[in-house]
């Protein structure tokens, strides 16, 4: 039986990926562009939100990607520091800049979506503020693994970098549960209480169905995002490593 530790092999990564990449990425253009287009064009306007409500279908996703960036980020980063696979270091920093830009998504929609809700652009609510320093940790390790020459030196720091910063996932994730002040509302699309039968708070299943196929169109583009730039980064490691070779002979 196959073993995923295989994969930690870098020529076994990019076949692998290589084979699978243009399906994972038509794959995120089909679910993207139905979830979307089905979202915005054939879904109601909400009684209480109008037609703001549509931007849910960006919203949520790059909120969850942003989190959820950050999560496969740690696991690959724990991978690095207990095996020292360095497939794994450099499939975390590939993931970096799509989980940043997921996250200003996040907040620029978020922002978008409140002021008319809320009257405010902007508002120092508890996720609100843990997902403006989920951002700043996400600069913080884009700027820490350029900043040192040394890539196992640069993957052991930002692998330490990205323990503390999963504080910050934790609290962005659940920062409505800990607190019950802030204007953010509470958990709507996947919420404990609506698997047996509080439906109160749950998004209707007209605006679920397009929510959900766009959140897998967002999953599956993260994918192919993740293996084309984890890619780049392995052959960029033996380019580095080639030419520190050639300026020591």
């Amino acid at each position: 039986m196959s073993s995923i530790w295989e994969y930690a092999n870098p020529k076994k990564f990019i076949a692998t990926t290589s084979r699978l990449l243009p399906w994972v990425t038509g794959l995120a253009v089909v679910l993207m562009t139905v979830g979307l287009v089905w979202g915005f064009f054939f879904t109601p306007d909400d009684f209480r939100q109008g037609s703001t409500v549509k931007i849910i279908y960006i919203h949520v996703p790059a909120a969850m990607m942003a989190i959820n960036t950050w999560a496969m980020m740690l696991v690959t980063s724990l991978v690095w520091i207990v095996r020292r696979h360095h497939v794994s270091a450099l499939a975390a920093r590939a993931a970096a800049p799509i989980g940043a830009v997921m996250t200003v998504i996040a907040l620029a929609t978020g922002a978008i979506w409140g002021q008319p809700m809320w009257g405010t652009w902007w508002e120092w609510d508890p996720r609100l503020t843990s997902f403006l320093i989920l951002f700043l940790f996400y600069l913080g390790y884009i700027a820490l693994w350029s900043a040192i020459e040394d890539d196992d030196t640069a993957a052991d720091l930002t692998s330490i970098l990205c323990l503390v910063g999963s504080v910050f996932a934790i609290l962005s994730r659940y920062a409505v549960n800990f607190w019950n002040q802030g204007l953010h509302q509470g958990a709507s699309v996947l919420r404990a209480g609506a698997l047996v039968g509080d439906t109160e708070e749950r998004v209707s299943n007209v605006f679920a169905t397009p929510l959900f196929i766009s959140m897998a169109g967002f999953v599956m583009l993260f994918i192919a995002l993740v293996f084309l730039r984890t890619q780049t980064e392995i052959r960029a490691r033996r380019m580095r490593a080639l030419l520190a070779r050639e300026r020591m002979q």
